[in-house]
């Protein structure tokens, strides 16, 4: 895990609201309110002026770029919701190059429980401490409980486990 500890401890208590946040909206909803995205977006434009070395922080700018043309094409072929590509490119620049490899990982294996544990609750008894969420009765899968889930989680691991 190449984030340093410093940085993750620095955008983890603004990030992690905006992650819980995105999760509870998407599976309530069936959306990631734009707001959500533009804010996450604002944390890592404020904080990672403190977190991060000016020329690191710079070049993460280019993350969000990738990311961003890389989510238009996969929700022009249907494969994820445009609230999803949006929000993983506001995530981007939160992760560090050389944790890719590390955040596939992270993502799959979050990516795996969160749908488990979506479909345990939508055909059990645990839906009805929420009964009018959309996501119970949609046949797609909220994404943003996988997605606000991994940025979560990998800024929990890198202030205990980063550099």
């Amino acid at each position: 895990m190449d984030i340093s500890a410093y940085s993750a401890l620095l955008f983890l208590p603004f990030a992690l609201p905006i992650c819980v946040y995105v999760a509870f909206s998407d599976m309530r909803d069936m959306r990631i309110p734009n707001q959500m995205v533009v804010l996450l977006f604002v944390v890592f434009a404020v904080v990672g002026l403190f977190a991060l070395p000016l020329d690191v922080y710079a070049w993460r700018y280019l993350h969000v770029i990738v990311v961003l043309v890389a989510g238009i094409a996969l929700n022009a072929s249907g494969v994820m919701g445009a609230g999803d590509a949006k929000f993983a490119a506001a995530a981007a620049p939160f992760i560090q190059l050389g944790d890719v490899q590390f955040l596939v990982a992270l993502f799959t294996a979050n990516l795996l429980a969160a749908f488990v544990t979506h479909r345990i609750g939508k055909y059990t008894a645990l839906k009805n401490a929420a009964p009018h969420w959309e996501s119970w009765t949609n046949a797609k899968f909220p994404m943003g409980l996988a997605l606000g889930g991994t940025l979560a989680l990998y800024l929990c691991l890198g202030v205990w486990f980063g550099k």
